[in-house]
């Protein structure tokens, strides 16, 4: 993807900026996280479906989350503790409605202020940056009323404890 080039670029620029790198294994660390939303539309949408390990795009399937239509609605993963987050991989909803993900924000760090959503910013969809960021939480904010729908969160990182200098 075009996002993994980007961080490998990025990855590629601090291995050449610093002499020794002492990073852990980078894996997806929200799978063994907790997750929790704004609101839960119904049954099928609970937090957790989006970090269940399953891509699967089809709502009813029962893999996605959903909040009601909140005023800013908002998902939040807890890691449970803190990482070095180097990407973050979103599946979108496929049978319908994948444009309410649009301007989302993705944010990590380590407050709970206002539901985590006043963490720093780690990105907008729809826009390409290239960040590492270290945080315990990572939350999906719309910053607009609307309904909230992910289908799978995978956030890549390294222990917190690793790093390069």
């Amino acid at each position: 993807s075009i996002r993994g080039v980007c961080c490998l670029l990025c990855a590629l620029v601090l291995w050449d900026s610093f002499s020794t790198c002492l990073l852990s294994p980078e894996k997806n660390v929200a799978l063994k996280g907790t997750a929790t939303q704004s609101s839960q539309y119904d049954s099928y949408g609970a937090a957790g479906n989006a970090i269940d390990g399953n891509r699967n795009t089809k709502y009813t399937d029962g893999s996605c989350t959903h909040t009601k239509q909140d005023s800013k609605p908002w998902w939040r993963l807890d890691l449970q503790d803190v990482f070095t987050v180097t990407s973050v991989t979103i599946t979108n909803r496929g049978d319908c409605c994948s444009e309410r993900i649009d301007r989302a924000e993705i944010r990590v760090g380590n407050s709970l202020d206002d539901n985590g959503n006043q963490n720093p910013l780690y990105t907008v969809l729809l826009s390409l940056l290239c960040n590492w960021t270290m945080g315990r939480y990572v939350n999906v904010v719309l910053p607009e009323p609307d309904f909230l729908t992910l289908c799978e969160v995978e956030v890549n990182g390294h222990a917190s404890s690793g790093w390069c200098w």
